[in-house]
């Protein structure tokens, strides 16, 4: 996976407090110390502070991603090239199709990209989805960070990310 580094040696669990890191350590001793007071999700795998999609631009502005309604005559790669070329894209088709990236990009644990964004209806979908736009990988997990993260299984499975605190995607 490109981009993705674990968690400070031995720390297992993040505690959040709003949209900053209040706490990162191994789960018992954060558990122990924040426990009462605070709502606890487990999942099986690694945390990590999740990845940067340098190529952003390209996946949402020079790629179509198909409804789950259109794969049988679509399938469900994106499409570029001249298979874009042929759909007749408008703002409102660009807008969803930037809105389903967004949601596999936060399933790949993705918390930040890389911009800018030229296409009006992808920079809202981006806008608004909460992933943050730089030019740095994230942010590494330490108390007083932005709450952004993802957990990894060891195979590379993406089950959770969350930005400023917020669990934005979860794998059932």
């Amino acid at each position: 996976m490109r981009a993705v580094r674990s968690a400070p040696a031995g720390a297992d669990a993040v505690v959040v407090d709003g949209a900053r890191i209040a706490a990162v350590g191994p789960y018992e001793e954060l558990f122990a110390a924040y426990g009462e007071r605070a709502r606890v999700r487990r999942w099986d795998g690694f945390l990590t502070p999740g990845r940067h999609e340098p190529d952003a631009v390209a996946l949402l502005e020079s790629a179509y991603w198909p409804d789950p309604r259109e794969a049988d005559e679509l399938g469900t790669d994106p499409l570029t090239g001249a298979d874009l070329d042929r759909l007749g894209m408008t703002d409102t088709r660009w807008g969803h199709s930037a809105r389903r990236g967004l949601q596999r990009l936060l399933a790949a644990g993705t918390t930040s990209l890389a911009g800018p964004f030229t296409h009006p209806s992808v920079r809202t979908a981006v806008t608004r989805s909460g992933i943050r736009v730089t030019t740095a990988a994230p942010t590494p997990l330490v108390p007083a960070a932005p709450a952004d993260f993802a957990i990894f299984t060891e195979d590379g499975t993406c089950v959770a990310t969350a930005i400023e605190g917020r669990l934005l995607f979860r794998r059932r």
